[in-house]
């Protein structure tokens, strides 16, 4: 929102200096973003006068002048041909930097003549493109005088920054309203004398609404004026729309653009003698088209206000005019429209048009409701002052939109908002002063907003605007309590394991992917998915309308684009939700990821071979491991879901019940939902299930398992086991680790054979066992006996013999 200081004090009746307003309108929440003061950028340059204008010796187009500037004479080379003893015109010096050009002056010789300074035109003073002379001023303009004051252009303009729900503020008025009610001046009163109407109007106007729709333009007020004469706006109207960006049309058309800008109320005129029939708003039927004032036609629908006549619509109500009905120098009666348009419908309307006028702007954001008939009798005495005529009587149709409202205002609540107290009358003043109507109830007040303040809507409302007219700097500055010495963590023990799991995965050479929480629905059953609740009902894309229920199928998917580029060999993983059901709980965090092709690239040294359910099973242990399960003590069982395959697919437990993880290779039904080829191994690790830590004694942190070193000498030694060929290594591993807790500190199977030498329906379990002493050496006598430990306890458990 752009205005000049003089502007600003058309309304407001202040001594206050450009810098404590600027000051004042940033602490009470209107944001300065800038300040142009063009008397600044014009300093150097004066009216002077030219007392020779002799031919240049050298040059036939060019003359040599005496320019006096009321103190000194220049000597300065002009190639203007209407330069000329005797006139007057705008005097650069040296060392002055044109601003139209940017051009800065330094003394020059010009075909053998020294010239001193610069006389300058319209275009080189960045008024206008004009540059076929120099500036030449009325013989009256007192000489030396600053040619910014001369002009009229030595008045500041401010810009400020508004927040969406401060239309009130996008006309000038309602700025110096909040400066006066902020205590930097007097609000000067509005002179609304109502123009008495000397005929009847030939125009009518109606609404033509349904009951939904009738608050599409609640009121229309519509004014016809004859004998008017449309031609350029006084030089005062036009500086103040220039200074603001805006080019002066015509008369009537500046009266509207000033209104917009000065009161914040939006108005149209329409060449009445280019209107047929009466004056309509109503709904736009489909398909109807307006060439508008931009000059570009708007194809309509059902769901746009148009004000029309009877050939059709004449303007988009809100918005913008029509070019067809548009006032140009041959008009002499026009017919003004002040008209109330409803936000939602004006902002809709505008952004499917992709107009944004400053009609819309203002609308949009709610225009007052209560200025409708006001402002339509300062808009004709206007137009009657500036461009003559006689005018009608008033024409309404529809009524005024039910603005009033009450909100009730504890003075408590100021010190619970904002952190500092105000005595009531305070806060009753401040209030009134900006137009609130203050009723005092037992311990409350009953305050009525204003009609040009529709965004105050409760309480905390009210309580900002005594904190912001008394001052947000009031506001106490209140340190944050600390904690203790050490903060405390910024992610929960969940969050981290979520990073920690992320980092494993992606160290074993699996990429990250992010894929959608949904697909197809044909996908999700074949992952026991699908069930109506969770089931989209506005997707996204057709094809993408159930929720996951694992996330597997988004990086099958990953993993068949990329095979169909050409990338056969695929590992990816991804953390993220899946949805068994609607209800709550049905959220998991699950660490997901898949192998597809060789483990790895082809090398001379070694041979890669296919990836397996096993390389599922350590990418899933890893992860595990890295959210800190103690994998050594899971437990590999069968029960993985129905889209593995049943005989390469396993669990890890936390014990018989408590399922960690799922893993292998997926089965060939699943992979003929996704059109995949196989084979592809992947896991799901189920990071909600893994529990946490009990915490540590005496409150506060988690337990963690004390770091044991030894620096005593390490012994490993092997041992190969019989046993029957349906026992699983896990059973003979967790044995012999149990032989000797205190000892035994690593089993791993090296070596399983099963054929000669071997009996029928047993196989052969080699296995490495790591001692590790604390106290002291081992000697060959404790190493034996832990031997002998072992061969028992495997014997026990699996009924497991030694291989002779």
């Amino acid at each position: 929102m752009k205005f000049t200081l003089a502007w600003l004090k058309s309304h407001l009746d202040t001594q206050a200096s450009l810098d404590e307003i600027a000051a004042k309108l940033t602490a009470i929440g209107l944001e300065v973003e800038g300040i142009t003061d063009p008397a600044a950028v014009f300093a150097p340059f004066v009216v002077a006068e030219v007392k020779k204008a002799e031919p240049h010796p050298n040059a036939d187009k060019l003359r040599v002048c005496e320019v006096f500037t009321g103190k000194e004479t220049f000597q300065v080379v002009c190639g203007a041909p209407n330069a000329r003893a005797g006139m007057k015109g705008v005097f650069a010096p040296v060392g002055s930097t044109v601003p139209g050009i940017n051009l800065l002056l330094k003394a020059a010789t010009i075909r053998g003549v020294a010239s001193n300074g610069m006389l300058c035109s319209e275009r080189e003073m960045g008024l206008t493109d004009e540059h076929t002379g120099i500036i030449d001023l009325a013989p009256e303009t007192p000489v030396g005088a600053p040619f910014a004051s001369v002009m009229g252009l030595d008045d500041p303009t401010i810009e400020i920054k508004l927040t969406p729900n401060r239309g009130d503020c996008l006309g000038v008025r309602g700025i110096a309203r909040d400066l006066a009610a902020a205590g930097l001046g007097k609000l000067k009163p509005l002179d609304i004398v109502a123009v008495p109407g000397s005929f009847k109007s030939p125009v009518a106007v109606r609404r033509d609404f349904s009951a939904e729709d009738d608050k599409a333009c609640a009121i229309f007020v519509g004014r016809l004026v004859k004998g008017v004469k449309n031609g350029p706006s006084p030089a005062w109207l036009q500086q103040r729309l220039k200074a603001i960006g805006l080019r002066p049309i015509s008369v009537l058309v500046d009266i509207t653009n000033f209104f917009t800008y000065d009161l914040g109320r939006p108005l149209h005129v329409f060449d009445a003698a280019k209107v047929k029939g009466d004056i309509v708003a109503r709904l736009a039927k489909s398909g109807e088209k307006l060439l508008a004032l931009d000059g570009r036609e708007y194809t309509l629908d059902d769901t746009m206000t148009v004000i029309a006549d009877d050939a059709g619509p004449e303007g988009i109500g809100g918005v913008m005019g029509g070019e067809h009905s548009g006032c140009s120098e041959a008009t002499t009666e026009v017919f003004i429209e002040c008209a109330w348009f409803d936000p939602v419908r004006t902002a809709t309307t505008g952004r499917k048009l992709g107009i944004h006028s400053d009609a819309r702007h203002r609308f949009e954001r709610t225009v007052d409701p209560g200025f409708v008939r006001p402002a339509m009798e300062l808009a004709t005495r206007m137009v009657l002052d500036l461009c003559g005529g006689e005018a009608s009587d008033v024409i309404v149709a529809g009524t005024e939109p039910d603005w009033q409202r009450s909100i009730a205002l504890r003075p408590t609540r100021l010190q619970g908002l904002v952190g500092f107290d105000l005595p009531v009358d305070r806060q009753v003043a401040i209030l009134e002063s900006l137009g609130f109507t203050v009723t005092k109830t037992g311990d409350s007040l009953s305050v009525a907003p204003p009609s040009w303040r529709p965004d105050i809507d409760g309480e905390a409302d009210l309580v900002e605007e005594i904190a912001r007219l008394h001052g947000f700097d009031a506001i106490p500055s209140v340190p944050l309590p600390v904690a203790g010495a050490v903060p405390a963590p910024a992610l929960s023990l969940s969050q981290r394991r979520v990073r920690q799991a992320r980092r494993a995965l992606a160290a074993r050479g699996l990429v990250e992917a992010v894929t959608y929480s949904f697909i197809k629905r044909a996908e999700a059953e074949a992952f026991g998915g699908g069930q109506d609740g969770l089931i989209l009902v506005n997707p996204i894309s057709a094809d993408l309308d159930a929720m996951r229920p694992s996330v597997l199928p988004g990086l099958i998917a990953a993993a068949r684009r990329n095979m169909d580029r050409g990338t056969a060999d695929v590992a990816l993983f991804e953390v993220g939700p899946q949805y068994a059901s609607a209800e709550a709980g049905g959220q998991a965090l699950v660490a997901s990821g898949l192998r597809r092709g060789q483990t790895g690239p082809r090398h001379w040294r070694e041979r890669p071979r296919a990836v397996d359910a096993y390389d599922a099973k350590a990418d899933a242990m890893a992860a595990l491991a890295a959210a800190g399960v103690a994998v050594d003590t899971l437990m590999v069982m069968d029960g993985a879901p129905d889209w593995y395959h049943p005989g390469r697919s396993g669990t890890l437990r936390l014990g018989p019940k408590t399922v960690l993880a799922a893993f292998g290779e997926l089965h060939p039904r699943s992979l003929q939902a996704m059109d995949i080829k196989g084979p592809l191994v992947g896991f799901e690790v189920f990071l909600d299930r893994v529990p946490l830590p009990r915490a540590a004694k005496g409150g506060g942190g988690r337990a963690k398992p004390a770091l044991k070193l030894s620096d005593l000498q390490a012994v490993e030694r092997d041992f190969a086991f019989i046993v029957e060929a349906g026992v699983a290594a896990e059973t003979l591993i967790k044995a012999v680790r149990g032989a000797d807790k205190a000892l035994i500190a690593r089993v791993a199977v090296f070596d399983v054979f099963a054929g000669q030498g071997i009996p029928e329906g047993h196989k052969s379990i080699a296995l490495s066992v790591r001692l590790e002493p604390q106290q002291q050496t081992l000697t060959d006598a404790e190493i034996e006996a832990v031997g002998q430990k072992v061969v028992a306890a495997a014997a026990k458990a699996c009924g497991a013999s030694l291989r002779g």
